[in-house]
């Protein structure tokens, strides 16, 4: 592929349309280029049999189509399905289809790799290599949703942006493949349908409640103590819990919208009593509800799960100061594609 090409799901509806216009053309061929592109998820100029062949020969002398490909695909006993993309530039990033009784959810990547070093984290221990762009995120998500359809008899459910990056690192791409996402040119989904999970930039928050965003926010927190969020999370040390909670509360305040905190528990790390006293103590800052995750092992790490008494007490510490709390089944941990797993294991 030509690397000076610009890939067409980077340029903007009214970019198309001059564009065409410039070329001779009417400009509701735009709408057809444009339809082929967000909403049939066209792969190639070929694929556009409604579009003349010069006008195709022009975009493809232009524009290319920067596509994600499926390289492998693992299945778990729950029937999960993880599955192995590639990049027109040779870069490898997971993504995950979780089934439910009545739902398919898809668990997406930002980023090739990650750069937050979470300690608890397979995909912060692969680096960083670059940022998905919003045409690969996209596409990312019309092929799971393709996927789903074809695995499950049903298209997706809901989304949540969990998968490898901190997508806040990605901020305007990640944005910008949502809108694509939630638009009714192309795939028409719900922003409710809609979680996007960050580590905690504190300015991004604010960031996202400036901008009005209509989608759900999850704050992974795993620890509401400095001192150990500092050590099991970086990002700790640049943006603390004071600052990250001004921001919950900017984001509340701007939005209306519920926070949901992650709280992934370690045995012996942050699954105390002290721990979730400090935990309820932090979550008083708006309306929320959390979700207490089990701990998924992968190669080489150096936590443990926390025991079930150890877990029952944490739990019923939160259920009484009155707060939503959940424990959420993590699925597909036995093909590592459970919440911390992602690492691209296929070699």
């Amino acid at each position: 592929m030509d690397s000076e090409k610009k890939d067409i799901r980077e340029i903007s509806k009214s970019e198309l349309e001059s564009l065409l216009v410039g070329y001779g053309e009417k400009k509701f061929r735009a709408s057809q280029v444009y339809d082929w592109i967000w909403k049939k998820g066209a792969e190639t100029f070929d694929e556009m049999n409604n579009i003349s062949k010069p006008l195709r020969d022009k975009l493809a002398d232009e524009f290319c189509f920067r596509n994600v490909k499926c390289i492998y695909t693992v299945s778990s006993v729950d029937k999960t399905h993880k599955f192995l993309f590639e990049t027109c530039d040779g870069y490898r990033f997971e993504g995950v289809l979780i089934p439910s009784a009545d739902r398919v959810t898809s668990c997406i990547s930002t980023q090739i790799g990650c750069q937050m070093g979470c300690a608890f984290c397979a995909t912060g221990q692969l680096g960083f290599k670059r940022n998905l762009t919003s045409g690969e995120i996209f596409h990312q998500v019309f092929s799971l949703n393709r996927l789903s359809a074809e695995i499950f008899g049903t298209p997706l459910s809901n989304i949540v942006i969990m998968g490898m990056g901190e997508p806040l690192m990605n901020y305007e791409n990640t944005l910008a493949a949502i809108d694509k996402i939630c638009s009714p040119d192309s795939m028409g989904m719900s922003p409710q349908r809609i979680t996007m999970s960050t580590c905690g930039i504190a300015p991004q928050i604010k960031h996202l409640a400036d901008d009005g965003i209509r989608f759900n926010l999850s704050i992974s927190l795993h620890s509401a103590i400095d001192s150990k969020r500092n050590e099991i999370m970086p990002i700790n040390r640049k943006y603390n819990l004071k600052e990250l909670s001004e921001a919950i509360s900017y984001f509340h305040e701007k939005t209306g919208t519920r926070i949901t905190y992650e709280y992934l528990m370690l045995g012996g790390v942050n699954d105390s009593l002290d721990d979730a006293r400090a935990l309820t103590e932090f979550t008083k800052v708006s309306p929320c509800k959390i979700n207490i995750i089990e701990y998924n092992p992968h190669p080489d790490d150096t936590f443990r799960r926390t025991n079930k008494e150890t877990l029952e007490n944490f739990i019923r510490h939160i259920e009484s100061r009155n707060i939503v709390v959940t424990i959420r089944k993590s699925k597909g941990s036995d093909i590592a594609a459970a919440c911390g797993q992602l690492a691209n294991m296929k070699k």
